[in-house]
């Protein structure tokens, strides 16, 4: 069996090349990292998970029309995804004040905002991906006014989706952070919604106790990491209820049993 060409290793996941040209697959990782991957661990089943509820996240929102990069899921850690050119922007979209922007506005974490928050974020590790406007994006050209109108529009309706579906298993979506990049077509590109939605990119609140269900859980030193990710994929259909820890290794089978 020849050995797989790695292309790009990122925190969480590594991208292979894939079976045919303009592909890649996409590896989920268990580890994890916070503030810059100044904090490093491991949360044990975390690429299994991530991978199950990107999926199934990925493809509810191509039933609304969100082009994206996922093609398919091949096993319990790896997708095939469509190769694109990411555009150096991390889109963070908030629906209520938590982590960077209530230390940068002294709000209260917890306080719902007046009206959802797009913020941009240049991607660069050695900066620490700084906070950037729309004015810093078309001084440099990392992306043009065209694009930057689609990235708004996806992101928009991106929110609406994910907070009506989250809200209905009853999680509140505080923020999360998407990526975007250029899928090309002969000399055409369109932008397409790349990378991964899962509780490592999101902030997952209880609607009831406020119990963190993400990686904040991580950050904080809270504990309980593998269980909250495992409760909201039960809480989305993808995990049996009353699974254990170890049953995360086995979503596969479970996924044969459903008939899915």
């Amino acid at each position: 069996m020849s050995r797989r060409r790695q292309i790009y290793e990122g925190k969480a996941k590594i991208l292979y090349e894939g079976p045919e040209p303009g592909t890649l697959i996409q590896y989920f990782k268990d580890d994890a990292t916070a503030f810059n991957a100044l904090k490093k661990g491991t949360i044990n089943g975390k690429g299994v998970i991530n991978n199950r509820i990107s999926e199934h996240v990925f493809t509810l929102l191509s039933h609304i029309n969100v082009p994206t990069h996922f093609i398919r899921r091949l096993n319990m850690r790896e997708q095939l995804v469509r190769q694109v050119e990411i555009i150096p922007i991390e889109v963070v979209v908030r629906n209520v004040a938590a982590g960077s922007i209530s230390k940068r506005l002294g709000i209260e974490e917890g306080t719902q905002l007046p009206r959802t928050i797009i913020e941009y974020y240049y991607k660069d590790d050695a900066l620490g991906d700084p906070l950037i406007s729309e004015e810093h994006i078309a001084c440099f050209g990392w992306a043009s006014p065209e694009e930057m109108h689609d990235i708004a529009d996806m992101a928009i309706r991106i929110n609406d989706f994910m907070c009506g579906m989250f809200a209905g298993i009853g999680i509140r979506l505080v923020d999360f952070k998407l990526e975007f990049g250029r899928f090309w077509e002969n000399d055409f590109a369109r932008v397409i919604l790349a990378d991964e939605i899962s509780p490592d990119g999101c902030r997952l609140w209880d609607l009831t106790t406020g119990e963190k269900l993400d990686k904040d859980r991580f950050r904080q030193d809270l504990g309980g990491e593998v269980e909250a990710y495992q409760e909201v994929a039960r809480r989305l259909g993808l995990l049996p209820e009353g699974s254990e820890e170890s049953d995360v290794l086995d979503l596969d089978t479970h996924r044969k049993k459903r008939g899915k």
